[in-house]
């Protein structure tokens, strides 16, 4: 199993967000977590990446304990994430933005080409808009560098939370086409995604759970 949560809760101030959640990322699978606005998805996402405190449960990443691990360490472990607000620097350029977690897991000149890449060829765009500020740039085109941006971290694993959200449907269309792609040239890279439709990740999901109340439904 690339990742196996059993009987996770988290909390903030004091509220538990997540509760008694249990099951397992295979390798190489993609797995759509399911749910209405504020029914725990993205609170099980920031748990996984170490944003908020377990208060029970362990995680497992590929034989690490993940509740000893700092948030900075987790993308060192081959985990990148994609918020759903982006988080882009304003004032970096496209390039930067994408190349922060490279910096900060030390990656060599060699590892950072092979990864840009395998980005650009699966949205082209990103290499043309380079130079570009994050700030400048549309909602949809911020989605493709905050996606790039986890791949540059995530060979193993990537957590992509509500990407759908707020595109137009030309651009949801050539999202989805580009994890079809990512899914083709990287064949041992597990997903995590999370959506409140899930009609658009049929085409892409091999499991589906449903999240409501912070905890997993039949």
């Amino acid at each position: 199993m690339a990742l196996n949560i059993r009987t996770l809760s988290s909390q903030i101030a004091g509220n538990t967000v997540v509760r008694q959640v249990s099951f397992a990322l295979e390798k190489g699978k993609t797995t759509a977590l399911i749910g209405r606005n504020g029914a725990g998805k993205t609170s099980l996402l920031r748990t996984v990446m170490g944003l908020l405190p377990v208060s029970e449960g362990e995680m497992e990443f590929q034989g690490a304990n993940l509740n000893q691990r700092q948030a900075h360490d987790r993308p060192m472990l081959g985990i990148g994430y994609a918020p759903e607000e982006r988080r882009l620097i304003a004032k970096f350029t496209v390039l930067d933005n994408m190349l922060v977690p490279a910096w900060a897991c030390k990656l060599s000149q060699a590892e950072i080409g092979r990864r840009l890449a395998l980005i650009y060829s699966l949205s082209p765009e990103l290499e043309q808009i380079g130079s570009r500020l994050g700030g400048l740039i549309s909602g949809g085109q911020q989605k493709m560098v905050a996606l790039g941006r986890a791949l540059m971290a995530g060979d193993k694993l990537i957590l992509l939370d509500e990407p759908f959200q707020g595109l137009a449907p030309a651009l949801a269309i050539r999202y989805a086409e580009s994890l079809k792609a990512l899914r083709q040239a990287q064949p041992d890279l597990s997903i995590l995604i999370t959506e409140s439709n899930p009609k658009l990740l049929e085409p892409i999901a091999d499991q589906f759970l449903t999240i409501e109340r912070g905890s997993l439904v039949a």
